[in-house]
């Protein structure tokens, strides 16, 4: 196999470790999106006192300023999403381009 291929074959399994990593970072951040959402729904429904987790104690919380808390969160998750998912789509084009180079050469 031509060294030139090697080092393609390489390039691959780094992309593939890459791509692998940002899945897990973006399941993370689905589910900090779907606690947020669940609490924010929480907020917005109960007609009881709201408390805000502030390391390890809860303290009694205003529900506007609560609410516009967890909605920006909640918006800050969802574009960090949104670009793992780009560079998620650039890493698989990268890589789908990769492996056709690399059966091109294999085929030789």
């Amino acid at each position: 196999m031509p060294k030139n291929s090697e080092e393609k074959i390489q390039q691959l399994q780094l992309m593939e470790q890459n791509l692998q990593t940002l899945l897990l970072q973006k399941q993370k951040f689905q589910s900090q999106l779907l606690e947020t959402e669940n609490a924010l729904s929480e907020v917005k429904t109960t007609k009881k006192e709201v408390f805000r987790i502030i390391g390890t104690i809860m303290v009694e919380s205003d529900r506007e300023p609560l609410t516009q808390d967890l909605e920006s969160q909640a918006e800050i998750l969802n574009l960090r999403i949104k670009n793992i998912e780009k560079q998620e789509s650039l890493i698989k084009e990268k890589e789908s381009k990769l492996q056709s180079d690399i059966m091109k050469e294999i085929k030789k």
